[in-house]
């Protein structure tokens, strides 16, 4: 018999996160009775060590699971927003190559039964040449060209997002009282310029992870490679679009930010974004244009937002490092905080 939903807590700082708003106090008081109609629809017992709570990410919360014979899994419900309705078309796509297979799937619910992977062993710890080819090797496989199954009409365009931030980056700039200078602003427009327009005409559309940092690769069980290799990970959360898969390499230029060296830290994430693109097979330069484009947006995001002088910083550090000139009056790359963490906290 499956335990009561009571047996299965709901992480506090996912409690923390959607009390903001109506709609996400409406989700939090569905969800226990979500996750239990889950674990009875698809005969599964919950795994936690007593006195655990789930893991949880940004926009929804993971169940470990046993199924009816056993064996291991990850029950995922994912507040409803349109990134976690798409995100099981991609998985159906990638049938588990190179991201996390997925078992079942609710769409009522934003409810995924997954392939259970290693929460606690991902390539935030990995060094970067192995990370490079680990991450290199995951790409190459989720980056699938456009067919004719169905759920490729699920997923926005990339350069439809960059004629969009053609308009809305501007407007938000002024109406934010101009928080960076115009030319870093107007770096960022030529790159949603052309590769919006080229992105359209390239031929070189795939199915893109857009979240692909460290901490969203996780290890399989049971590796035993010495060196980690891309078949003992998988990728997690892929917030999936269409487009040019350099625009997937920019999430790893924002994270792990501390660990570049304290003499020429802008040289060494350039270095960075070229080897890692590299690893994938992808033009470097392409996947640096993307990058500036995709920070400056972020920047702006986190200018409008009270208590993100620490991310707006490290945006903003990324961008005008990648762009070509470092802006000053900036802290140094290992005092910025990574996304999440708060300004001095480390």
């Amino acid at each position: 018999m499956n335990p009561p939903a009571a047996v299965v807590p709901i992480p506090p700082d996912l409690t923390a996160r959607y009390s903001r708003s109506s709609s996400g106090r409406a989700w939090l008081a569905s969800l226990p009775d979500l996750i239990q109609g889950r674990l009875e629809q698809w005969c599964l017992e919950a795994d936690l060590p007593a006195g655990s709570v789930p893991w949880n990410g940004h926009g929804g919360v993971v169940v470990p699971v046993r199924q009816a014979d056993g064996s291991p899994a990850a029950l995922k419900i994912a507040f409803p927003h349109d990134e976690a309705r798409a995100e099981r078309h991609a998985l159906e796509l990638w049938q588990g190559q190179g991201a996390v297979a997925l078992l079942e799937a609710d769409a009522g619910t934003c409810a995924m039964l997954l392939e259970r992977l290693e929460a606690g062993s991902s390539l935030a710890t990995v060094p970067f040449d192995a990370a490079a080819e680990v991450w290199g090797g995951l790409v190459r496989q989720l980056s699938l060209s456009p067919d004719h199954r169905p759920q490729w009409r699920e997923f926005d365009h990339i350069a439809a997002r960059a004629e969009q931030w053609s308009d809305d980056l501007p407007a938000d700039w002024e109406q934010l009282g101009r928080p960076f200078p115009r030319w870093l602003l107007e770096a960022a427009l030529e790159v949603c310029q052309t590769r919006g327009a080229v992105g359209r005409r390239s031929g070189r559309d795939a199915l893109v992870h857009t979240d692909l940092h460290f901490l969203n690769v996780l290890a399989r069980p049971g590796r035993t490679d010495e060196r980690p290799t891309a078949a003992g990970y998988a990728a997690i959360d892929p917030q999936p679009m269409i487009g040019e898969p350099e625009y997937a390499v920019a999430p790893l230029l924002w994270n792990r930010i501390s660990e570049l060296p304290a003499g020429g830290a802008d040289e060494a994430l350039r270095r960075r974004c070229s080897d890692f693109s590299a690893a994938a097979a992808l033009d470097g330069e392409v996947a640096r244009q993307w990058a500036v484009a995709r920070e400056v947006a972020n920047a702006l995001e986190y200018a409008g937002k009270p208590g993100h002088r620490g991310d707006l910083s490290r945006s903003l550090w990324v961008a005008s490092t990648l762009a070509g000139r470092t802006l000053p009056d900036l802290p140094p790359a290992q005092e910025l905080p990574e996304p999440g963490e708060a300004f001095g906290n480390r």
